[in-house]
């Protein structure tokens, strides 16, 4: 039953992926199917923090147009952004 939890939180953190915004699902979506497994434990816990900012903060920092000031949270946007940028 080890697996329970994991197979949870991995249906929440995609029902945290739909954004209402094609672009924010498209890579949050991608991100979660294709790279979240190879995370650390702690960037696994950042990508979950940063599912939890509002959607237009969100797309301003994925689109490379704003920071987020906590670092763990900038360093995971850069994550993000450098495996939207491999997949073209």
């Amino acid at each position: 039953m080890q697996e329970m939890p994991d197979t949870l939180s991995i249906a929440r953190l995609k029902w945290a992926c739909r954004r209402g915004m094609l672009e924010l699902d498209i890579l949050l979506e991608n991100f979660l199917n294709e790279a979240y497994s190879s995370l650390s434990a702690e960037d696994k816990e950042h990508f979950a923090a940063l599912l939890a900012t509002p959607d237009p903060e969100l797309f301003s920092f994925l689109m490379g147009k704003e920071v987020p000031a906590d670092i763990n949270l900038a360093h995971m946007v850069e994550v993000i952004r450098h495996h939207a940028k491999s997949r073209i």
